[in-house]
Order: structure tokens, then sequence, then C-alpha cells
């Protein structure tokens, strides 16, 4: 696949697995993307959630998308970081997918919304692809 092949899939496909360290222990969840492309990959997290004081402790990550109605699986590594970028806060805040985020900035639920809300980006990840065809093959990185 092509980088822009495999941005189509992420953002097609949002809903990924990340993989961190707590510890020395790998820890894997859900999450939302926001966005990916030449730019970098973007999510968002709470200040408050253990997967905040994961990253900021081991910024090295892996991020898992699957593309279930063609059977791809695309894999990316490599470093996050922390952005602190207003504008590109009040970017996600206004998406259509994010109206949870504009309720409790609204309602006051979070203290300090822009700290509260923090966003990750990685840049110059390193993609791998896997299907059930080419499962036994060596695999190809793909620089994002």
């Amino acid at each position: 696949m092509t980088k822009q092949e495999i941005f189509n899939l992420m953002n097609n496909n949002p809903v990924f697995f990340l993989a961190t360290t707590d510890n020395g222990q790998p820890r894997v969840r859900g999450m939302l993307l926001y966005k990916a492309d030449e730019e970098g990959i973007i999510f968002h997290t709470g200040t408050m959630k253990d997967l905040y004081t994961q990253i900021s402790a081991s910024p090295k990550a892996e991020m898992c998308f699957n593309d279930f109605k063609s059977g791809v699986q695309v894999r990316v590594r490599g470093t996050l970081e922390e952005s602190k970028d207003i504008k590109l806060k009040d970017e996600i805040l206004e998406h259509p997918s994010r109206k949870f985020l504009r309720d409790w900035k609204e309602n006051g639920d979070l203290q300090d919304f822009y700290h509260t809300l923090a966003v990750f980006r990685m840049t110059n990840g390193v993609a791998v692809t896997w299907t059930m065809t080419d499962n036994f093959e060596p695999k190809t990185d793909v620089e994002l």
C-alpha cells in the first residue's frame, strides 16, 4: 500500500487500538482517530487518564487499524508528541464527530478544557500492512 492509501484506510476506519507501556508492562486500548495525513496521525485523550501518564512517561507507541471489509490491517509504530496548539484543539472541538467534547466544555465538566484535552500526534511513523493472503510474507515498512 502507498502512504496515501494507508492514510485513507485510517480515516475511513477511525477506531484503532493503541499500545503503550506502563512500568514495563504493555497496555492496549481502543481509541478514536481524529485524522491521519501528512501532518501526522492525530488523536486525543484527557490529562486525567492513565493513557496520558503512560505516553508522557514513554512516548513510543504502536497503533493498529483494521479495514474489515477489505481484510487489511495496518500497524504503525513511532513516537507520540503532545500538541498544545489551541487552534488544533478548537478544530477538534468543532468537528461533528466530537460533540461530546463540546458538551464537556460548555457544561463545565472540565475545570480547564484546553489543559485537560490532550492532543497527540505521531509524525514519521512507520507502517506495515497485513492481509490473510500475505500472512507469511516478509513485511515492508512504509514511511509515513
